[in-house]
């Protein structure tokens, strides 16, 4: 006899019935994650383009880094319209010093390498540009150290060799790799295993608004009496019609006539799906130094409230970004100058720092034993270019004529 389970969905091969039932073994072991490819480009389609979290994370480290205004130091001392100031506040003709900051910021946080081209023109840097990093190898020589980089562009190959003596034409950022010498490694890459966690426990979630009725146990018919052939299609339709698809979820089923409902899968509250699914956004958020109160995560209690969460995102995590940065691009460019350039992040115009600015401030306000220049070199400000309070100059008294 043909049973209810077979006939609803379509078994054949258990119908044929058995001589001798043979000693079996079931193993059962995880299946593969939904990607493998640690490259950029992989790490982008998996993380970037289809994980909000992910993409959140970039953007909100990639923005506020863009946004800190850079004070140019030459020799020490701070200067203004200097060529390297107007080389980074338009970097090219077609984008501006923060886009191509936010940029640069973005490829390092998504691949772990990002890329930066300048254009010389009378031995001085006209123009920088931002490469993408799926498309830039680097060449090594004999002994290991870099040749040579490679831009490809879909069947066009460029080469920028290294010179020996003189400023190398690419700026390579990387983040560090223990077990890699020429390429760094993506904050995207140590959280690979909750970044499938959280893409799985969506995708449980789409099919199951999608195909919430589809049967997740058994039907079990109780009676002794075959079931009819118009009883089971009557059964059969009203499951596919009545019970299946995301408007119907939720729906009771009405059993008649002897049958019986078997669960065979875990519910969402006994996969704990909520709690896997926030934990591997917060797991992502802490691969990136994202605080999960930033991202609006509920019953975050990392930190007392919004500011200092935001306070310490700002501090250990986009200032040492923007630092390594500026001191990278110093000493890329500082060959093409015979000034000792340098650069330093304005932190006065950073609201979420202005409460540590304002205490510092008053400490050494109050020191009274800290000279008027030693107090402008501890707040971050160079030596007064300009008398405090300039005197006047007095004419001489000429006397008068007879």
């Amino acid at each position: 006899m043909v049973n209810l389970l077979e006939r609803l969905f379509g078994g054949e091969a258990s119908r044929t019935k058995a001589v001798r039932q043979a000693p079996m073994v079931a193993f059962h072991q995880p299946g593969s994650g939904f990607f493998s490819d640690r490259s950029g480009p992989g790490l982008v389609h998996a993380g970037f383009h289809r994980n909000a979290i992910v993409y959140r994370c970039v953007r909100l480290i990639s923005e506020a880094a863009a946004q800190i205004a850079w004070t140019v130091l030459i020799n020490g001392s701070e200067q203004k319209d200097h060529p390297v100031e107007a080389l980074l506040t338009r970097p090219n003709a077609r984008e501006s010093g923060t886009d191509m900051l936010e940029a640069l910021y973005g490829h390092l946080l998504v691949s772990g390498n990002a890329y930066c081209e300048v254009i010389a023109a009378s031995g001085k840097p006209a123009e920088l540009h931002v490469l993408r990093p799926d498309r830039v190898s680097l060449v090594p020589g004999p002994d290991g150290w870099p040749l040579a980089y490679d831009y490809a562009v879909g069947t066009g190959l460029t080469r920028f060799p290294i010179p020996e003596n003189g400023p190398s034409p690419i700026l390579h950022l990387r983040l560090f790799d223990p077990l890699n010498d020429h390429y760094g490694f993506a904050p995207l890459s140590a959280a690979q295993v909750a970044l499938e966690m959280h893409d799985a426990a969506s995708r449980w979630n789409k099919a199951l608004l999608d195909n919430s009725a589809r049967p997740s146990g058994a039907l079990v018919y109780g009676s002794t009496d075959q079931m009819s052939e118009d009883q089971f299609e009557r059964l059969k339709g009203e499951l596919e019609s009545a019970f299946q698809g995301s408007t119907n979820a939720g729906r009771p089923i009405l059993l008649e006539g002897g049958l019986d409902w078997k669960p065979l899968s875990l519910t969402p509250k006994d996969m704990d799906f909520l709690e896997a699914r926030a934990g591997a956004a917060r797991e992502i958020a802490l691969a990136f130094g994202v605080p999960p109160l930033l991202l609006g995560f509920p019953g975050d209690n990392t930190h007392a409230n919004y500011a200092e969460a935001n306070r310490a995102f700002w501090r250990s995590t986009v200032l040492p970004l923007v630092q390594r940065t500026q001191g990278a691009l110093a000493h890329w460019l500082q060959p093409y100058f015979s000034e000792d350039i340098r650069f330093k992040p304005d932190l006065d115009g950073i609201e979420a720092l202005s409460s540590e600015r304002e205490a510092l401030w008053r400490r050494v306000t109050a020191a009274t034993f800290l000279t008027e220049e030693e107090k402008r070199e501890a707040i971050g400000y160079g030596k007064r270019t300009a008398p405090l309070n300039p005197a006047k100059p007095v004419k001489p008294v000429l006397p008068a004529k007879p």
